[in-house]
């Protein structure tokens, strides 16, 4: 898309004629809400849902689950588009499988028109499953990949959490796409957007002129306290507000974690937060905050 447009939409988001509820992107996994595999009449109910909010998502996997189908079988003929995740671990067999989805998936697809983006790992370096040097080298593989079938307009990325995203990855990647969580970081409501956005400046700097989007970010509305970062409706819908504005503002591109709450997510970590993340409950239909979810008047 041309940089004017993206002004343009913006401007758009963030007027009142459209609600106050739109959002540039939003993360979403199809997976029901008991874990089981969707099929593309659950994901055409599910876009139903989403489609007041925006009408950009980002899957993490288009193998597990056999994902990928479903999702772009439910956009076809549809204004959807839709960031493609491969999944990137320390078991390469993963990747490869992901991406021999992908290639199979072309043959059956229009990617010009439903596919935004290909996002190469997701948090593999901060998991620790790949160095910098071998994920830039998973991007490079899927870049000539897609080449090679006459997709190399569609932009390939990785995502990683601001403090690792290594100058290997800014170097390979069509522009980043970075995750930054103040929850995680212990940091208090009032403090929070102030400290994402000081992430987003820190990775623009070091991206010397290639975009930042922001592919993960939001705030727990139930769950532990983490530090200072208290869980809770009122934090949820304060942090999404001034973010959402605040990007709305600075021109900044974004894929808000999360459609849905997810009641089948882990709750093995230091807080009992996972379940709790999207916009809309773990019944995938009943919206979890009141009507204007944010104003940035």
């Amino acid at each position: 898309m041309k940089f004017a447009y993206h002004i343009a939409l913006f401007a758009t988001f963030a007027s009142t004629a459209l609600g106050a509820s739109q959002f540039f992107g939003l993360n979403y996994n199809p997976k029901r809400p008991d874990g089981s595999c969707p099929n593309v009449y659950q994901v055409q109910a599910d876009l139903k849902v989403l489609r007041p909010y925006t009408n950009r998502l980002r899957i993490y996997s288009v193998h597990d689950c056999n994902q990928g189908e479903p999702v772009l079988r439910a956009m076809e003929n549809t204004d959807w588009k839709v960031e493609l995740g491969l999944w990137v671990n320390k078991n390469d067999a993963v990747f490869e499988a992901d991406k021999k989805e992908l290639l199979r998936l072309t043959q059956y697809f229009n990617f010009a028109k439903q596919v935004s983006t290909v996002v190469v790992g997701s948090e593999a370096v901060y998991r620790k499953e790949q160095t910098a040097e071998q994920l830039a080298a998973k991007i490079r593989n899927v870049k000539q990949a897609l080449a090679n079938v006459g997709l190399a307009s569609i932009p390939v990325t990785t995502s990683e959490t601001w403090p690792t995203y290594y100058q290997a990855l800014i170097n390979e990647v069509d522009f980043v796409n970075m995750h930054g969580f103040p929850f995680w970081e212990g940091v208090s409501i009032d403090k929070a957007n102030d400290k994402m956005f000081q992430h987003i400046y820190d990775l623009q700097a070091a991206a010397k002129g290639k975009k930042v989007v922001v592919g993960e970010t939001g705030w727990p509305s139930a769950g532990d306290h983490y530090g200072a970062a208290e869980t809770g409706m009122h934090n949820a819908q304060r942090y999404l507000q001034q973010f959402v504005c605040r990007a709305a503002r600075e021109n900044i591109e974004y894929y808000y974690f999360n459609s849905f709450d997810q009641s089948w997510a882990s709750t093995n970590n230091a807080s009992n937060v996972e379940g709790h993340w999207g916009i809309v409950k773990s019944d995938y239909v009943t919206p979890k905050f009141a009507e204007p979810i944010y104003s940035c008047n």
